[in-house]
């Protein structure tokens, strides 16, 4: 904590979209003492006011400077900036990442730290010159059951790991979100190999403590699309679900008007560049995939086989570590069915699927060779990412206690687990393996 003779740290954040207000409001309320929000910059100044309105209401604080992005460098310079929060789309993480590197600053920077190998090679090239750092917002490492898990492999309760089943699922009110929005152009987000299992191939990174070598895979468009919609009758004649008659009774569809935060930050701010939140996620455009298949080599020998389901009955994840002395299993369930949108009662189980209060559930549990196996942990979910969400916070903005785990992660870890995604979506592609290595030196 700053001391009566140090200011406080002048933080700026580029992105004001949905998932801006987290950052935002922690540093506009429990960590204000300690840090300054001196700039906001976006592509849309409707949402930048939106945002300034939200902390001047809830937390007393002055208006925040509004900036476009083409004056990103212009807002480092007058406002003497020396934290960038970056949250804006992942096709531009690394325009602004690396011009806050040049500049000396810090980064925070949202998963995925951007989304291919030019843009990463870009980013460790300018890290690597650099008095700043970077921060990567990896917040399912500091949820304490996937903490709990790299405690027990790191003590060698199962021995040397030789294999990490994972299977992801996202339910059809979360998955169908990624195929509304800008997610659906894999030109903007690098599909969900890049934007959301970046999540979950940095956790096995971090879990087993290796690096991926060699990764294999297959994806498809299953459920989602136009074709996909017309061939199974769920199809509706429409282009995005504000105003139209067709959207009405469409469980797939998302009602920005019903949702106080999604009204004022997408739909009352569309007018300054187009941009629709709420598109057909049985559409034409679609050029992303939501059935994917994994397989990677690591250089410790251990493999790991992962699955992400975008279009599934119930959320939440299975993973399985097979060890030379046993084996560790996680099952975390998030909600036992995905509810239509209209009857959500909170506009951010549309947005990222958070667990329903009284359906969540994680057991860990560990089977040794040869002994009956172990409960190590059985007990419902916190909120935000299973409790993440605060204890990154904290580790970003707070004391930075000791971090035993490594639970922090930087550009390195960053481009380690988006390298994985990469590689996925190569062979996807080309039906060959990939080198991960060889892909920062194409």
């Amino acid at each position: 904590m700053p001391t009566a003779n140090e200011a406080r740290r002048r933080y700026a954040v580029v992105g004001l979209g949905a998932r801006a207000q987290t950052f935002v409001d922690a540093l506009a309320g429990p960590y204000a003492d300690r840090a300054e929000l001196v700039g906001f910059c976006d592509v849309n100044q409707t949402r930048i006011a939106v945002h300034n309105r939200w902390i001047a209401e809830r937390y007393g604080y002055a208006a925040v400077p509004q900036y476009e992005a083409g004056d990103f460098g212009r807002m480092l310079e007058e406002q003497r900036v020396d934290v960038v929060v970056v949250t804006s789309m992942d096709r531009t993480h690394d325009d602004y990442i690396v011009a806050a590197l040049e500049a000396g600053l810090d980064v925070v920077t949202e998963k995925p730290m951007t989304m291919d190998p030019v843009r990463c090679r870009r980013i460790l090239d300018a890290a690597e010159k650099s008095s700043g750092s970077v921060r990567v917002a990896f917040n399912y490492r500091y949820n304490p059951v996937h903490e709990k898990v790299r405690e027990v492999l790191a003590s060698g309760a199962i021995g040397d790991i030789g294999s990490v089943h994972f299977e992801w699922l996202l339910d059809v009110r979360h998955g169908a979100d990624y195929f509304r929005r800008w997610h659906r152009d894999k030109a903007n987000a690098g599909g969900l190999m890049v934007h959301k299992a970046t999540h979950h191939f940095d956790l096995v990174n971090w879990w087993i403590d290796s690096e991926p070598v060699k990764v294999y895979a297959d994806g498809k468009l299953f459920f989602y699309g136009d074709e996909n919609g017309k061939r199974r009758g769920l199809a509706r004649d429409y282009d995005r679900a504000d105003g139209s008659a067709e959207a009405k009774d469409d469980p797939f569809a998302i009602k920005l008007a019903a949702s106080e935060k999604l009204r004022e930050l997408y739909l009352e701010a569309e007018h300054e560049d187009g941009y629709h939140r709420d598109q057909n996620v049985f559409a034409p455009g679609i050029t992303i995939e939501d059935d994917m298949a994994v397989l990677v080599r690591y250089s410790s020998g251990a493999s790991l086989s992962y699955h992400l389901t975008a279009y599934s009955p119930w959320e939440g994840y299975r993973i399985g570590f097979n060890g030379s002395a046993g084996r560790l299993e996680l099952l975390v369930r998030e909600n036992t069915f995905a509810t239509p949108a209209e009857e959500q009662e909170h506009s951010t189980a549309v947005q990222h699927g958070d667990a329903k209060p009284g359906e969540t559930e994680a057991l860990l549990t560990i089977h040794p060779l040869w002994e009956p196996p172990q409960t190590l942990l059985h007990h419902e979910l916190g909120q935000g990412h299973g409790g993440g969400d605060a204890r990154l916070l904290e580790s970003l903005f707070g004391d930075g206690d000791e971090d035993p785990l490594g639970r922090s992660a930087d550009h390195h870890d960053g481009a380690r687990s988006l390298l994985v995604g990469l590689a996925a979506n190569q062979s996807f592609e080309t039906g060959q393996a990939v080198d991960v290595s060889a892909l920062l030196a194409q």
